[in-house]
């Protein structure tokens, strides 16, 4: 079996036209989800992108799998998102998992404790009012305040990314010395705290319970989630991403429909 998992170690694949076409589940990996800890992305990963973000549904069947194999790792599966660990929690009522949230400014490291949340510091209410006037370039540009960070979704308003972030660039200008960063991701424009990303969340949370010296599965699909393929291989993980061929992944899948069934297939013991 090691010799499996080492095989496909070596499979990391480059962009385009160098990646595999599909990825095989690694059979090797269902002996040992007591070994193992899941971190899943969840938009345009483990569910279809919407219009917008409320419009994102769990499809059925999927809340078991997640179910099962929080019980089969004993509990080390947790989703790794931009989303707030509110969004995440309305996604999947009633079922509650752990999570790094927010790109990485709020975690869940145990279940039913909320002491253990973690949540960073609010934006400046001054610089958060002159960002929040951009969404008034466009009709379709919604706007999403976390507190921490403040998002620019314009996947209804796709003509207006240039203005955004020209926008946000001049803003940004005005302040050199705050302690922010524009994050870009698929249709939406982040602009948040510096010093926290999804691998700060990722390898804070694998210093915890039930996820400390288990080997990590990554997958997500965003150029946000590059941050966590790269430090994989630190944690002898295995990543995977949807959609596009990311660089210094194990591989790929084609769909957030292949990504549920392979997690379906996971807890097949055949």
């Amino acid at each position: 079996m090691k010799s499996e998992l080492a095989e496909l170690d070596q499979k990391r694949t480059m962009p385009d036209e160098e990646a595999p076409d599909a990825v095989p589940v690694p059979h090797a990996l269902v002996p040992h989800l007591g070994e193992t800890a899941i971190l899943l992305d969840i938009d345009g990963t483990l569910l279809e992108l919407m219009p917008t973000p409320r419009e994102v549904w769990v499809p059925p069947g999927l809340s078991e799998t997640l179910n099962r194999l929080t019980e089969r790792t004993s509990g080390a599966l947790a989703m790794v998102s931009g989303r707030s660990l509110n969004d995440i929690d309305l996604i999947f009522a009633p079922d509650v998992f752990r999570a790094v949230a927010g790109h990485g400014a709020e975690m869940r490291l145990s279940i039913g404790n909320e002491a253990d949340d973690l949540h960073a510091p609010p934006m400046d209410k001054e610089l958060k009012r002159r960002l929040a006037a951009i969404a008034k370039l466009s009709p379709g540009i919604l706007l999403e305040d976390k507190g921490y960070s403040l998002a620019l979704h314009y996947r209804l308003a796709p003509h207006a990314e240039k203005a955004i972030y020209e926008a946000v660039s001049l803003i940004r200008a005005d302040l050199p010395n705050a302690p922010i960063e524009i994050l870009p991701g698929k249709f939406v424009c982040e602009i948040k705290h510096s010093g926290f990303t999804k691998a700060t969340g990722v390898r804070e949370l694998m210093k915890h319970e039930p996820f400390r010296g288990r080997r990590p599965i990554f997958i997500g699909d965003d150029v946000t989630d590059e941050t966590v393929f790269a430090i994989m291989p630190d944690m002898n993980g295995l990543s995977f991403s949807v959609g596009r061929r990311a660089m210094g992944v194990n591989g790929h899948f084609d769909a957030p429909s292949d990504v549920r069934a392979f997690l379906a297939r996971l807890l097949d013991p055949r």
